[in-house]
């Protein structure tokens, strides 16, 4: 573990004493959108320091825990690194069975283990990023606790040293820390009012909403759409994404009277996303929305103009794996080329998903879209592929400066029993399929998705790829 991580936190009566900056904790950027985020980060913070300690969650397959402020109120959600489903300190003994029971099916072989903490802080950037407001702020930071999962090695070690440091003052001074170590882990922010989707659907079924109501949940639905096929969420069931539904919410404060229901959709549990590839054939981990009514309409003017601006801008998604790069290189165990194929798979979906709302398509039929990976090639192929250019004939072999975009027959097949198109497409069909369009339009998002921009700010162009030939990919077939 590194020195950083070391570093002593939250030491009980030190955070006070000592002019406590709540920006030590937290191992993102900071901007001055994040004021209220690091207000009530401050605030669980002077909490445990004051004896109000987090509370474990009892549901779920993690450790996961309610955060408070000095009132008592929960304000969080803390899920630490090492508590994870698949983590070495997760309280949680069912997945200690599953492992040991059943060890051919532990895990999720599309996932990178423990970046569960990751996937929740990238699902918050690229949330804000698309302007979307679904998900709460989440940032990764680092929380010590005496209510966290922690090794018998670590609490006889902070419990001999505060005796040593109680009873040789001058000898507690040289030690490094005195209390348990600090954890890293998601923090998101508590949303009071809400209720599982699964529930409220129920209660839809029996008292429909108004038509103007509606409209705007079909569009709040849209926006979860959107974001879990982006971020490819392999965990989004009707239990793990909320609504919170006010019926009489004051429109004009001068007139009592004008009173019209409020809905919002909350989209949380998103630390299992971002797969460095899409999910294997026989566990698909299907999104579950794609069942309701909902998602058989098409997508509506109003999603598609506050989407296809951001997703057809090159620079704009170019920003976006930047700052996702800068949180996922925090990880003690980044791996770069690992990275890259979880972008490959987003730039992929962010194709489909183009395709799909220019083709005024719906979310079934999004998700029932042969799947597309955007891949480097190696610069030895793109050299090998310049020669053969050169003799008037092209290859189709793809390997680390130049993207290709791949399309996978074996993941066309539907996800939906009410599938109107073919699950048999070959691989130059289900590429074509993937990126041709009736419209110009289209075929110019296809092609600004790559463009000759550096995807990570502290990286040399000549290190990371720069030209992407616009020419339709299945013309090599």
């Amino acid at each position: 573990m590194s020195r950083e991580e070391n570093t002593p936190l939250l030491s009980p009566g030190n955070a006070q004493n000592n002019g406590f900056d709540p920006r030590e904790l937290v191992r993102q950027p900071i901007s001055a959108a994040d004021e209220h985020f690091m207000e009530l980060l401050k605030s669980a913070a002077d909490a445990i320091d004051h004896g109000i300690y987090p509370e474990r969650i009892y549901q779920g397959s993690s450790g996961s825990y309610f955060v408070k402020n000095s009132d008592h109120k929960t304000v969080a959600v803390f899920k630490p690194k090492d508590e994870e489903p698949y983590g070495h300190l997760n309280p949680k003994w069912t997945k200690w069975m599953h492992k040991l029971c059943c060890p051919c099916c532990f895990g999720r072989s599309c996932l990178v283990p423990n970046q569960g903490y990751l996937s929740e802080a990238g699902a918050s950037i690229v949330d804000e990023y698309l302007d979307l407001n679904i998900v709460p702020k989440t940032k990764v930071v680092r929380l010590v606790s005496e209510t966290f999962n922690y090794t018998a090695v670590d609490k006889a070690k902070s419990r001999t040293k505060q005796t040593v440091a109680m009873h040789f003052p001058e000898i507690g001074r040289h030690f490094h820390r005195l209390g348990l170590p600090p954890k890293a882990g998601s923090f998101q922010l508590f949303m009071d009012g809400c209720r599982d989707a699964e529930n409220w659907l129920r209660v839809f079924q029996s008292d429909p909403l108004s038509d103007e109501t509606q409209t705007e949940f079909s569009f709040q639905f849209e926006k979860l759409v959107c974001l879990d096929y982006i971020i490819r969420n392999t965990d989004r069931g009707n239990d793990n994404w909320l609504i919170k539904f006010i019926k009489d919410v004051e429109v004009d404060p001068e007139e009592p009277s004008s009173t019209q229901p409020k809905i919002e959709v909350v989209a949380i549990d998103n630390g299992l996303a971002f797969p460095y590839k899409h999910p294997d054939e026989w566990r698909a981990y299907p999104f579950h929305w794609a069942w309701l009514p909902m998602a058989k309409q098409p997508f509506s003017i109003r999603i598609k103009e506050h989407m296809l601006p951001k997703l057809n801008d090159s620079r704009f998604v170019s920003s976006l794996i930047r700052q996702l790069y800068k949180l996922f290189k925090t990880d003690p165990g980044f791996d770069r080329s690992t990275f890259d194929k979880q972008m490959g798979v987003m730039r992929g979906q962010i194709l489909n998903l183009v395709h799909s709302l220019n083709a005024s398509e719906s979310p079934v039929q999004l998700v029932q879209k042969p799947v597309v990976t955007v891949e480097k090639t190696t610069r030895r192929h793109r050299n090998n592929r310049r020669r053969a250019r050169r003799r008037g004939r092209h290859t189709g072999t793809h390997g680390a400066t130049t993207f290709m975009i791949t399309a996978n027959n074996q993941y066309s097949r539907l996800q939906n029993e009410e599938a109107d198109q073919p699950s048999n497409l070959s691989a130059p069909a289900a590429l074509e399929h993937a990126t041709s369009s009736e419209t110009e339009p289209a075929n110019q998002n296809f092609f600004s998705l790559i463009s000759d921009e550096e995807d990570y700010s502290d990286d040399t162009e000549s290190d990371f790829y720069t030209r992407y030939y616009k020419r339709p990919f299945f013309s090599w077939f």
